[in-house]
């Protein structure tokens, strides 16, 4: 199973783009002893999200679910804010950060990295 964006995703990425600013939700399983293996990677990762504009807005544990399928609960959950989809995308493109996701790709076995997009104000939630 992939874990790291490809070429195509990205592309995708910056087509399907509505504009503004973008919060990436990352759920994470973390392969065994991937963990501390990801830990180092969130470490350097942070120069390029400062580099790029992105902003980590939340990280934590995965705790048992209250409603999910089987196969549905996850080790880690992220948020992180990225001004636009084309900063996502130069991020993960810079030669200097692709020198960590090996990191990142030994640690996980599975991830889902899913873009949203804001509500606009006013909408009946």
């Amino acid at each position: 199973m992939a874990v790291d964006p490809r070429g195509a995703d990205l592309a995708r990425l910056t087509e399907e783009d509505p504009g503004g600013p973008v919060v990436m939700l990352n759920l994470l399983r973390f392969a065994p002893d991937g963990r501390a293996l990801y830990e180092e990677y969130s470490r350097r990762a942070a120069a390029f999200l400062k580099r790029y504009g992105g902003e980590l807005l939340y990280a934590g544990d995965g705790d048992t679910p209250l409603v999910a399928g089987d196969g549905q609960a996850w080790d880690a959950v992220l948020l992180v804010r990225y001004p636009d989809r084309t900063a996502f995308s130069r991020m993960v493109a810079d030669p200097e950060y692709q020198e960590i996701t090996g990191l990142r790709s030994r640690a996980l076995s599975e991830a889902v990295l899913q873009p949203t997009n804001p509500w606009p104000s006013g909408r009946d939630r």
